[in-house]
């Protein structure tokens, strides 16, 4: 099994299609960094929305590394970046230290990933992990809380789950509110705005297998679309499904 440190070394210099399943009991973190004049009106944002956007760390402004990845470096340890002007995506580099300034401010955002292990450990299948896929996950129409500039719809990852199992999820997943916790949904796609679960705004899809629910949890792609809706005038965002994989254990954010 690798470790966080192999992880992030292998961001640098591999192609990783997704962080799902790798460093097996460690927590995984989204990014959002901003100028430092978007900074607080996005952490009045995450405030007001703590199912989407849990944060797990803010860094000061400049700062590039922190305790949750000793040693790291935030601009290059995942595998892929998207970087927006205006809220429009212009570049999906590797390395996003050409577009770090002394001002950006990082925010850290749970991540479903890291109750997967706990799933997993409880015999609740996890399909994207199964089939070698990045986690589907789709824009909805559930609503986010404004703050200052930021607003716009929730995003949510999708995982089918087995019927007989739904309840086990719920339960296993409310266990760690830091990084989404419970489902924010159980059920028919369309009733928070899902058209097509073959059609993903983010990630990939996956085979439903017979006998299966789809149950959506809150995800931490919804910086990206609340940047696309709101427009600052510079934001760094990972790749959706590519996360930072810190040092932190999941179990430090598992409550009883």
């Amino acid at each position: 099994m690798m470790i966080p440190e192999e992880v992030r070394a292998a961001a640098r210099t591999q192609a990783l299609t997704t962080t799902a399943g790798l460093a097996r009991g460690y927590m995984q973190a989204n990014l959002l960094a901003v100028p430092q004049e978007y900074a607080f009106d996005f952490l009045l944002f995450a405030q007001r929305n703590p199912k989407p956007c849990p944060i797990v760390g803010v860094l000061e402004a400049g700062q590039y590394s922190s305790e949750l990845l000793p040693g790291g470096d935030i601009r290059t340890d995942i595998p892929g970046y998207r970087v927006f002007r205006d809220g429009e995506l212009i570049a999906e580099p590797s390395d996003a230290t050409a577009y770090w300034s002394q001002d950006m401010v990082a925010f850290l955002i749970g991540c479903s990933f890291t109750f997967e292990t706990a799933l997993l450990d409880n015999g609740v299948p996890v399909a994207h992990i199964e089939q070698g896929r990045n986690v589907p996950m789709y824009r909805t129409t559930i609503p986010t809380t404004p703050a200052g500039v930021f607003s716009g719809p929730m995003v949510v990852s999708m995982r089918p789950i087995p019927a007989a199992q739904v309840a086990d999820a719920v339960r296993i997943t409310s266990r760690y509110p830091s990084v989404h916790g419970a489902p924010v949904h159980v059920g028919d796609p369309a009733a928070i705005g899902i058209a097509d679960l073959t059609q993903p705004d983010f990630g990939e899809a996956v085979d439903i297998p017979a006998g299966t629910v789809p149950v959506f949890w809150a995800c931490g792609v919804t910086p990206q679309a609340i940047v696309m809706e709101s427009k600052p005038s510079l934001a760094i965002t990972h790749q959706p499904g590519r996360m930072l994989v810190t040092n932190a254990r999941d179990l430090e954010y598992q409550v009883p």
